[in-house]
This record gives structure tokens, C-alpha cells and sequence, in this order.
């Protein structure tokens, strides 16, 4: 299938550092690893096929070491992309959290993504989108935790991101790692 690279996720072989025994398959996050990627769609069910059935071996063209874990190895590297991302719009003052500051965003037009808690009430998120949802794209790709994390709190159920690089950014990040995350 012929995605957008946005859609996707790319894998390199690293040779071994003494330069004998089989590659090594890495993911390339973003997709600046010198030599030849191996491109993917970013589901959990293409990835485990290719892993299973030596795709990558065939596409590397040399004999490869897949981890067994390497799906759960990609969700936890698209997490961490995600959270550092927001931490960066964070930083730059281009996205606030909590209820209220959220919802003053999102209803004055300074709404480019709107990121909430995978593990909070799907009642309670859909009621903080009233009658946005749809029109502004609405991401839950961590827990209620882990936005706390970025946000030094101990837990956070509403971010809004102004529209910009770092919004579509977390977007396309939150995408691939739900698509990762989704199994058969």
C-alpha cells in the first residue's frame, strides 16, 4: 500500500558494531539514519507480519535480527515523541492544559489539535469538544499520567496546541502510534 511518509514508519538495518553477524532492525522515528529504509505503514499488524514472515531480511536484502518485542518497543518511541513534542509546544507557550484554559482556546480560534487522555471518561472528553468535535482534530494518544508528566502535574486530561508545526506534529505522531497500537 502507497501511503504518505507521514503514515508511515521507516526501519534501517544497522550493522553490528564489529562488523560480524547479522543486522540489526532499528526503527527510524524521523527518518534521518544513514542507509537504505525499509517503509511501512504504521499498523500493528504490518509490523508484526513483516517481523514474522522475514519481510525485512527480504527488503534489507541481508540476513537481519528483529526483536521480538519490536512492537511494544515502537509504541513506547512514539510515546516519548508525542510527550516531547508537546513539551516543546509547552515550552514555546503554544499549548496550555486543564479544563478551562483548554476550553477558552479552543472556543477563541487558537485551537490546531486537541489532545486528551486516553484513559479519561469518553463522556467527558466529548463534552469538552461541544461543538468543535470534528472540526478541530482531536488526538488521545497518552495517559492521563504521562500528559501530567509533560506538564509537571500529576495528571492532565485536556491540552489544546495552536495551530502550527508543533500541532501537526502531534497529530501525525499520535496517528502513527495509534495505528501501532491497534492489533488484530
Amino acid at each position: 500500500e502507497r501511503l504518505p511518509k507521514e503514515r508511515m514508519l521507516r526501519f534501517v538495518a544497522m550493522p553490528p558494531p564489529d562488523g560480524a553477524g547479522a543486522a540489526r532492525i532499528v526503527p527510524d522515528l524521523a527518518a534521518t539514519l544513514p542507509g537504505r529504509g525499509i517503509w511501512l505503514s504504521a499498523r500493528g499488524d504490518v509490523i508484526e507480519t513483516a517481523r514474522t514472515r522475514g519481510a525485512f531480511a527480504r527488503a534489507a536484502r541481508c540476513q537481519v535480527v528483529v526483536s521480538p518485542d519490536l512492537t511494544f518497543e515502537l509504541e513506547a518511541a512514539l510515546a516519548r515523541r508525542v510527550g516531547e513534542t508537546l513539551g516543546l509546544a509547552r515550552r514555546a507557550g503554544q499549548a496550555v492544559f486543564g479544563f478551562t484554559k483548554a476550553r477558552e482556546w479552543l472556543g477563541g480560534g487558537k485551537a490546531g489539535v486537541v489532545v486528551q487522555a486516553s484513559d479519561g471518561s469518553p463522556e467527558e472528553r466529548q463534552r469538552f469538544l461541544g461543538g468543535h468535535a470534528g472540526r478541530i482534530p482531536a488526538v488521545a494518544p497518552l495517559t492521563g499520567a504521562q500528559l501530567g508528566r509533560v506538564f509537571g502535574r500529576e495528571h492532565v486530561v485536556h491540552v489544546v496546541v495552536q495551530p502550527g508545526r508543533l500541532a501537526e506534529r502531534v497529530a501525525q505522531e499520535s496517528e502513527r502510534l495509534a495505528g501501532v497500537q491497534a492489533r488484530p
